[in-house]
């Protein structure tokens, strides 16, 4: 007996060949609910996906790579845009007419303050009107509001990192909103595709540097996600560092624990956030996250220690960059946009070795 056949969401991916865009096709190629329809790229415009990626010979025979430019008819029922920062916001406000949803990769929408984002970004915000309809594309906090938006903004890779350990800390009181460090390791593929020396892996092997000081971009995010959970003001010390290895980030947080806050609090806060969420692994006990043990996935490892004698609360969170750092959230914010299940197309196990 033949099962009944599930409606396909035809689906376009904006700026396709870099490696976001790279890893929003090997998720949605494994989605059941998911065909690709468009892929764009001005540098490979014409040719086909067997011509430019070698890894999906064979998986979209139909589709060929085009330039920019409006949706046809037919086109797609949502967009990812895996564009640069500063372009997505002229893109998306040409797409929502249209009654496409946009999932953006980029910068463009993630900041609840306009002249914020322009003062970080240093141009002026082509669409500030269509900032306050979007929503920070964080299923674990915003999950409802993502069930009702057209427009998901994908949070950067380290604030995924950071406001994921945090969070709960943060919502519940039991750690200081002053003096928080967020100390976090990454590996190269987070500088994008495009040559740039100092991501450059001859340069980056056999070192550890850190870059983006005193103040990264990414601060930002953190700073808004983190105050409107603490319901005060919430400034993070935000120090990244480059390691000589492909994907991945590691966050160790340090926090300072209130007066009476015991481990069991801790614990306590954490399960009741996220232990019912798929995507977010609390550590059993005596094990530590790795990078390694979520590669190539959508999953967040957790684990938390308390010092005792400092009142030093330390939270160490590891995600794929790629993953659920930018891809992995953008197919789970689909999902639930579309209402479909959050975990279709991201239920494959991390890659191990």
């Amino acid at each position: 007996m033949t099962g009944k056949a599930v409606p396909m969401t035809r689906v376009a991916i904006y700026g396709a060949t870099g490696y976001t865009g790279f890893e929003l096709v090997r998720l949605l190629l494994s989605h059941p609910r998911a065909k690709i329809t468009v892929l764009t790229s001005e540098q490979y415009a014409d040719r086909t996906v067997d011509q430019v990626f070698a890894p999906f010979r064979g998986r979209l025979p139909k589709v060929a790579f085009r330039r920019m430019g409006p949706l046809r008819p037919g086109d797609a029922d949502a967009v990812f845009l895996a564009l640069p920062h500063t372009v997505s916001a002229s893109v998306a406000g040409e797409i929502l007419p249209r009654g496409v949803r946009v999932i953006d990769l980029s910068a463009d929408f993630r900041f609840r303050s306009v002249p914020l984002y322009e003062s970080v970004y240093g141009v002026r915000h082509a669409n500030p009107a269509l900032c306050g309809q979007a929503v920070y594309g964080l299923p674990e906090i915003h999950r409802d509001a993502l069930r009702k938006t057209r427009l998901a903004a994908v949070p950067g890779c380290f604030p995924t990192a950071v406001i994921l350990a945090l969070y709960p800390l943060l919502a519940e009181g039991l750690i200081e909103a002053k003096g928080i460090v967020a100390d976090c390791k990454t590996g190269v593929s987070g500088g994008g595709r495009g040559p740039a020396l100092g991501f450059h892996y001859p340069e980056v092997e056999g070192g550890v540097r850190p870059y983006g000081l005193p103040r990264h971009r990414h601060n930002p995010e953190m700073d808004q996600e983190l105050t409107l959970a603490a319901g005060r003001n919430v400034a993070v010390t935000f120090v990244p560092h480059l390691l000589p290895m492909v994907r991945g980030i590691l966050a160790t947080c340090y926090a300072k624990a209130g007066a009476k806050v015991a481990g069991k609090d801790l614990e306590n806060a954490f399960r009741r956030h996220y232990g019912k969420e798929p995507f977010v692994r609390l550590c059993p006990e005596g094990a530590l996250p790795s990078t390694k043990d979520v590669s190539g996935s959508n999953f967040c490892d957790i684990a938390f220690r308390l010092d005792g004698e400092s009142r030093r609360v330390i939270v160490v969170s590891a995600i794929d960059n790629l993953g659920k750092g930018a891809s992995g959230a953008a197919v789970q914010c689909f999902n639930l946009m579309m209402g479909f299940p959050e975990d279709e197309g991201l239920r494959a196990a991390p890659l191990f070795p």
